[in-house]
This record gives structure tokens, sequence and C-alpha cells, in this order.
């Protein structure tokens, strides 16, 4: 992805969603466009006119962070889109590889026996290991039992969460707070797009959804962004139901790029019945299918 466009079109998106009002200027004079004018984000961050259409047209190469910082509080852009707006910044320095490495995606990856097992000790929730690209790895027991509609849709290679909402019928019944679910998928495609632009399989997902889901265009050419690590999801399960499910997620360190999620059912909940009943369900399923 071209690094010059993703920063020009991110930075104009969030200079249009701040009002003169939001920062204290007046609204005097007829605008062409929503939001603040480059010379009043210039002025809020304390530099000329110039030296910002600069940065916006996409020369964030050699910017300071200082300077980054100064953007950002103009912009009044919350953390998540602070962070990306860093990622832009080392992208166009090239720098993004050395800062954060990233796993190869040349070649297919599966888990390493010790993840596995470490996965299969969890057992009183889903746990489940994704990459940026939404692509679903490796799961302990429970979790592929909980993902049984994504497993079963996918005819080859592995399940993926962006591929799944957007492009899947199944997927508002599995979700049954769809647009949020369409809304977190896009924005962590998005923001992998600023830490990865070279990314090819990236590319081609982005580019297939584009073509074939409206909805996901939309949100695509929103630029917006958002840090995922913990919340409340829903999901309604074919076998057991609905289910309401805390999760963290944490980077693995051991494998750059990939991510752990954890879910857990409050104690004494409906969920956690329904939980138990999921465990004895796929239990049943691998002991048929070995017969």
């Amino acid at each position: 992805m071209d690094n010059s466009a993703e920063v020009r079109e991110f930075l104009t998106s969030r200079r249009a969603k701040v009002t003169p009002r939001d920062v204290g200027l007046p609204e005097a004079g007829r605008r062409r466009v929503p939001g603040l004018r480059r010379s009043e984000v210039a002025a809020l961050a304390g530099m000329s006119v110039e030296y910002y259409a600069r940065i916006e047209r996409g020369g964030l190469g050699g910017v300071s962070p200082s300077v980054l910082q100064s953007i950002a509080q103009a912009l009044r852009l919350d953390d998540a889109e602070r962070a990306h707006l860093l990622l832009l910044a080392e992208a166009a320095e090239g720098t993004s590889a050395l800062l954060r490495p990233r796993r190869s995606t040349a070649r297919p990856w599966t888990p390493p026996p010790s993840l596995q097992w470490v996965l299969d000790t969890i057992t009183g929730g889903p746990a489940i290991v994704r990459n940026a690209r939404m692509d679903l790895l490796a799961t302990n027991p429970l979790g592929r039992a909980m993902h049984s509609p994504l497993y079963e849709r996918t005819s080859a290679g592995v399940p993926n969460f962006a591929r799944f909402t957007f492009l899947d019928r199944e997927a508002s019944d599995f979700y049954p707070d769809w647009e949020t679910a369409a809304d977190i998928s896009v924005s962590i495609l998005r923001t992998e797009a600023g830490r990865a632009p070279h990314d090819r399989q990236l590319q081609d997902l982005v580019g297939e959804l584009s073509t074939l889901s409206e909805p996901f265009r939309q949100r695509w050419s929103s630029h917006d962004v958002r840090l995922h690590g913990a919340g409340t999801k829903m999901f309604r399960h074919p076998v057991v139901g609905d289910l309401e499910l805390a999760y963290e997620s944490v980077d693995m360190l051991s494998e750059p790029g990939l991510t752990l999620t954890i879910y857990a059912a409050e104690p004494g909940s409906r969920t956690e019945d329904a939980l138990r009943l999921l465990a004895s369900w796929a239990a049943t399923a691998v002991v048929e299918a070995g017969h």
C-alpha cells in the first residue's frame, strides 16, 4: 500500500472530524469541506501552513516525534489514532520493520507443539491465536468449538474473521451485534496496513473485500482505527445459543505479529453453563469423528 496515500487520507479524514467549535475557533467564513482548514490545524500545532500541508500530502519522513505529538493534539486524536500516526511515520522512515520485527509471511504458519500444549491447558474458556490479517491460526478445543461456524464455512486454507464477517451470510447470526464486529474487524486491518504497508497478503485481502463488499468499502474509506485489547463480545453459537464473553488480548512476544485472545464467562452466568455444554458437545464430536 502507498504510505503517502495512507498518510494523506488518514490526516484528511481526521481533520474533517474536528469542527472549529471543538477547538475553540470561530466558525466565520464559508467552508468547502467539513472540519478544520489546513491553516487552522497548522496554527493549532504551532507550525507553518506550508509545513503542515507537506506532511498532510504524505511527507512524514523526517518528522520529529514532537511535531507528530503537536499534530495529534491539534486533531484531537485518541490513543489508537496517535499510535496509528506513529506507525505511519515509522513506515515512511522505513524503520517499522526494525522497531517491530514481523514474522515472515512467505509461507504458511502452523503453531509449534509447545504453543498448542499451552493452548490446550486453557480449559475454562475459548483461546485463539490470530494474526493481524485476521487469520484464525490456532485454538484450544473450546476455541475451535466456539468458532465452528468459521471452520465449517471455510472450504480451504485457514479461516479469516474479516472474510467471514463481510462475505458470509452466516456472520450476522454468529455476531448479534454485526455492526460492531464489522467495525472492529476493519479497524484491525487498517491498523495493520499502517504497520505493514507492503504486506502482499494483506493487500490482496483488502482488495478482495473492497471488490465484494460495499459495507467493507465504506468502513475502509473512513480510516478509523482503535485499540483492541480487552472488552466484552456477544456471539450466537448454533448449538448453545447466545454467549456473552469477556476477553483479553495480548501480543505474543515469541511470535511477532500474532495475538493471543482468551475468553471467559462471568461466574455463575448462563454463558458459563453454555460453555460447559459447548465443551461437552465438542468432546462428543471428537469421539464420533474417531469412529
